[in-house]
C-alpha cells in the first residue's frame, strides 16, 4: 500500500510525535488499509467482548441471589482472571506476532523460490524438458520457451513442506503445548490454593463471602485447561489474520453459557456452583470448536520436537510475564481493597469493573488488527505501511473511546437496576459511573498501544515501562483508598490507565526502539 509521506518528512525528522496526527482525514476512509484493519478488528472485538458480556450475564443472574453471592463471585473472578492472564496473556501475544511473522516470511520465501525457479528455467531455453500433458509426456522442441505460472509453483512448494497440504507453523504447535501445560498447572494451583488466595483478597475465615467464593473458584478452575488452550488457538488464528473463526466459537460457547446459567443456578438450585459449572462447560465447547477448525488448516503435530520453539517463546515470554503481572496486579489489588470495604462496596465495584472492562475491551479488536498488520509489515521491512497502520489504529481507538464514554455513561446511569435492586449497591454504582465513562478514551488508547508495541516485537519496553506504571499505580491505590475509600480506588485506576497510555505515547513519540526509523524517513 502506498502512502504519501513527502509532506510530513520534515516534521517527522524533527518530532516523531507528529506520526499520531498523520493522515487524520483518512481515519474513516475505506481504503485497503482501513478495510484490512476493520476486517480483522470487528470480528476480534465482538469475540473479545462476548466473554465479558457472558460474565455480565453471570453477574445479572448471580446478583439476584444476593449481594453476598455477587461480591463472592466478584472476588473469585478477579483471582481466576489474574491467574489466567499471568499464564496465557504472554503466550497469546507472542503467538500472534510469531505466527504473523512466520506466515509473512514463508510467503516471501515462496516468492523468492518462484523467482529463482523462473530465472533458472529461463536460462535453460533451448534445452530439452519433459512436461506432463493429458497424462502423457512430450518432449519440448529445442529452442522452445518454458513457461511457469507463479501460483502453480507456489502451490507445489507449499505441498512439499507438508504432505497433507496443511501449513506447518512451528509457533502454533509450541503455543498449544504450552497452553495445555499451563492450563493443568493453573487448575492444580487454584484448587489447592483457593483458601490462601481468597484470604489474600480479603475474604478471611468467618466472612459470609468465603463459602460461595470457594465453591465458585474451585469449580471454575476445572475449566482452566480449556480456557488456556482456547486462548492459545485464538492467538494462532489472529496471527493468520482470521478473527472470524474465534468469533463463531466464542458466540457458540457464550450462547451455551447463557442457556445453562438459569438452568443450573435456579432450576437445579445450584446457586453460584451452577454458574461456575455452566461457564466451565461452555469453555470446553469453545476449545473443541477451535481445535477442530485449526486442525483443518495447520499441521498441529510438528515433524520433530526440535521444531518446537520453546527457547524463543520463553525469552520473550519472560518480558510479557513480568508485564502482565504488573498490569493485572493493579486491578486485582483494586478488587481486594474494595472487598475490604465490605460486601456492598465490593458488589458495586464488581458491576462497575465488569462494565469498565467489557466496554474497554472493544478497543482490543483494533489492537489485534494493529498487531497482526504491524508484525507482517516489520517482517517485510515495509516501514511505510507500519507507520500508516499504527497511526490509523490509534486514531480509530481514540474515536472509539470517545463514543464509548457516552454509551457507557448513559447506559449504566439508567440501566444499573438490571444488575441489582439493592439500594445501597445502586448508590455506590452511581458514584463509580463517572469514572467508568470518563476513562474510556484513555483505556482504548492504552489497549491499542499494547497491540502496536507487540506488533513491533517491542516486548522488553512493554515490560519495563509497565513495571514503572504499576509502581506508581499501586502507591496511589493504597494512599487514595485509605483517604477516599471507594472513590479513591477509582481515582487510582484512572491514574493507572493514564500512565499506561503515556508510556505508549512516549515510545513512538520519541522515535526510539523499533520506531527509530521515524527519525529518518529515507529508510522507507
Amino acid at each position: 500500500m502506498a502512502v504519501n509521506t513527502n509532506n510530513n518528512t520534515t516534521c517527522w525528522n524533527r518530532l516523531p510525535i507528529f506520526v499520531f496526527f498523520t493522515h487524520l482525514r483518512n481515519v474513516f476512509k475505506w481504503d485497503p488499509l482501513g478495510s484490512e484493519i476493520l476486517q480483522i478488528a470487528f470480528p476480534a472485538a465482538l469475540a473479545l467482548a462476548a466473554d465479558p458480556v457472558a460474565s455480565l450475564i453471570d453477574t445479572v443472574f448471580i446478583g439476584h441471589l444476593g449481594s453476598i453471592e455477587l461480591a463472592a463471585v466478584g472476588v473469585s473472578i478477579a483471582i481466576f482472571n489474574q491467574a489466567s492472564k499471568i499464564t496465557i496473556y504472554p503466550l497469546v501475544s507472542i503467538t500472534t506476532s510469531f505466527v504473523a511473522e512466520e506466515e509473512t516470511e514463508a510467503k516471501i520465501g515462496t516468492q523468492d523460490c518462484v523467482a529463482e525457479k523462473q530465472d533458472e528455467l529461463s536460462k535453460t531455453n533451448g534445452a530439452k524438458e519433459l512436461v506432463s500433458k493429458d497424462d502423457g509426456l512430450r518432449e519440448l522442441e529445442e529452442g522452445s520457451p518454458i513457461e511457469f505460472k507463479q501460483t502453480t509453483v507456489a502451490k507445489k512448494l507449499d505441498e512439499e513442506k507438508v504432505g497433507n497440504g496443511k501449513r506447518h507453523i512451528p509457533s502454533a504447535s509450541t503455543a498449544l503445548v504450552l497452553g495445555a501445560i499451563l492450563g493443568l498447572l493453573q487448575t492444580i494451583c487454584l484448587i489447592f490454593g483457593a483458601d490462601t488466595l481468597l484470604g489474600i483478597m480479603g475474604v478471611k475465615s468467618g466472612s459470609p463471602m468465603l463459602t460461595p467464593a470457594h465453591k465458585y473458584l474451585t469449580l471454575r478452575s476445572l475449566g482452566a485447561p480449556a480456557v488456556l488452550l482456547s486462548l492459545a488457538m485464538q492467538g494462532v488464528f489472529r496471527g493468520l489474520k482470521d478473527t472470524k473463526t474465534p468469533l463463531y466459537a466464542t458466540v457458540a460457547a457464550d450462547g451455551a453459557n447463557i442457556i445453562l446459567d438459569p438452568i443450573f443456578i435456579f432450576a437445579c438450585r445450584m446457586g453460584v456452583s451452577g454458574a461456575a459449572i455452566a461457564h466451565v462447560l461452555s469453555q470446553y465447547l469453545m476449545a473443541f470448536i477451535l481445535l477442530w477448525r485449526l486442525a483443518k488448516q495447520v499441521d498441529l503435530l510438528p515433524p520433530s520436537l526440535k521444531d518446537l520453539q520453546f527457547g524463543r517463546f520463553l525469552k520473550n515470554g519472560f518480558y510479557l510475564f513480568t508485564r502482565v503481572i504488573a498490569v493485572t496486579f493493579c486491578v486485582t489489588l483494586a478488587a481486594s481493597l474494595a472487598a475490604r470495604l465490605g460486601a456492598t462496596q465490593m458488589a458495586a465495584f464488581q458491576i462497575c469493573l465488569q462494565v469498565w472492562l467489557t466496554s474497554s475491551l472493544l478497543a482490543d479488536g483494533l489492537a489485534i488488527a494493529g498487531q497482526a498488520i504491524l508484525a507482517c509489515a516489520f517482517a517485510e521491512k515495509d516501514y511505510e505501511k507500519a507507520t500508516a497502520a499504527a497511526s490509523r489504529v490509534l486514531q480509530m481507538g481514540l474515536i472509539l473511546g470517545m463514543g464509548l464514554s457516552v454509551v457507557v455513561g448513559v447506559g449504566l446511569q439508567f440501566g444499573d437496576r438490571v444488575f441489582t435492586t439493592d439500594v445501597s449497591v445502586l448508590h455506590y454504582i452511581s458514584i463509580g459511573v463517572p469514572f467508568v465513562a470518563a476513562t474510556q478514551p484513555i483505556n482504548s488508547l492504552s489497549f491499542v498501544f499494547d497491540g502496536v508495541n507487540f506488533g513491533a516485537s517491542d516486548f522488553a519496553y512493554s515490560a519495563y515501562s509497565m513495571v514503572l506504571v504499576a509502581a506508581g499505580s499501586v502507591t496511589s491505590l493504597f494512599l487514595l483508598s485509605r483517604s477516599h475509600g471507594f472513590v479513591g480506588i477509582w481515582i487510582a485506576l484512572t491514574i493507572y490507565m493514564g500512565l499506561r497510555t503515556f508510556a505508549g505515547i512516549w515510545r513512538m513519540g520519541t522515535g526510539t526502539g523499533p520506531w527509530r526509523f521515524l527519525r529518518n524517513t529515507s529508510q522507507y
